[in-house]
C-alpha cells in the first residue's frame, strides 16, 4: 500500500503518504526508468489534474465524495475555493488528526471507524462526518486506557493545534471554536483554483 502511494508522492512531487520511508525523500523525482532525467512539460489540464489528485490524497477522499464537495461549494454563496477547503477541514478524520490524536489522517480514519471518537457526547463512526463550531470532539472514555492512546498525553505536551481548535491536553478533547479562516487555508500546499478549474471545464 505504502509503495503504491509513494509512487504517487513521487509523481506529484509532494508527500501524501504516511510512510516515514517515503520514496520521495530518497528519490525526489518521478518514478520510472527515466524519472530522474525526465522533465516533461505539464499541460494546463495536467496541472489541474495533478492538484486535484494531490488534494484528494492529502485528505484521503474518494472521487465520488470529492466531487460532492465541489458541487456543494460551487452552489453555495461565497468564495468557492475557501468553502471547498472548509468542507475538507471539517471532516471528523481531519479534526482528529489536527488535534494530535492521530499521527496521520489515515490513522485518524481508523480511530473513527473503530468507534473510539465521540462528537458532542455521541459516538460517530463516519470519518466524513462534518463538525461545526461549538462541537466537542473526545476520545471515548473506555478507549482512553487502550494501548493506542498510551503515549498521546506525552505527545500532546509539545503539540499545538490550529487556532480555530481548542485542545484540552489533559482530557484529550477539543472544541471547534470557529471555521478555519482564509489565512490558515492559504497556507495549505494546494492550488485549489486549479482543482476547481478541473471540475469546471
Amino acid at each position: 500500500m505504502y509503495q503504491l502511494t509513494c509512487k504517487k508522492c513521487r509523481r506529484l512531487g509532494y508527500k501524501v503518504c504516511d510512510s516515514a520511508k517515503c520514496g520521495l525523500v530518497r528519490k525526489p523525482y518521478p518514478p520510472g526508468q527515466h524519472g530522474k532525467s525526465l522533465r516533461r512539460r505539464v499541460s494546463e489540464f495536467g496541472g489541474q489534474m495533478a492538484e486535484k489528485q494531490k488534494l484528494k490524497l492529502i485528505y484521503g477522499v474518494r472521487e465520488k465524495q470529492f466531487r460532492k464537495y465541489f458541487d456543494f461549494a460551487s452552489k453555495k454563496r461565497g468564495v468557492t475555493p475557501q468553502i471547498m477547503m472548509e468542507l475538507l477541514e471539517r471532516r471528523l478524520d481531519n479534526i482528529v488528526f489536527r488535534i494530535g490524536l492521530a499521527s496521520s489522517r489515515r490513522a485518524a480514519r481508523q480511530l473513527v471507524n473503530h468507534g473510539h471518537i465521540m462528537v458532542s457526547g455521541k459516538k460517530v463512526y463516519s470519518p466524513s462526518y462534518s463538525v461545526k463550531p461549538g462541537d466537542q470532539v473526545d476520545i471515548k472514555d473506555s478507549s482512553k486506557t487502550k494501548k493506542i492512546f498510551a503515549d498521546t498525553k506525552t505527545i500532546l505536551k509539545k503539540f499545538n493545534p490550529p487556532k480555530w481548535l481548542e485542545l484540552d491536553k489533559e482530557k484529550l478533547s477539543a472544541k471547534i471554536l470557529t471555521l478555519p479562516d482564509k489565512d490558515f487555508l492559504a497556507e495549505l500546499p494546494v492550488d485549489v483554483s486549479k482543482v476547481l478549474a478541473y471540475y469546471s471545464r
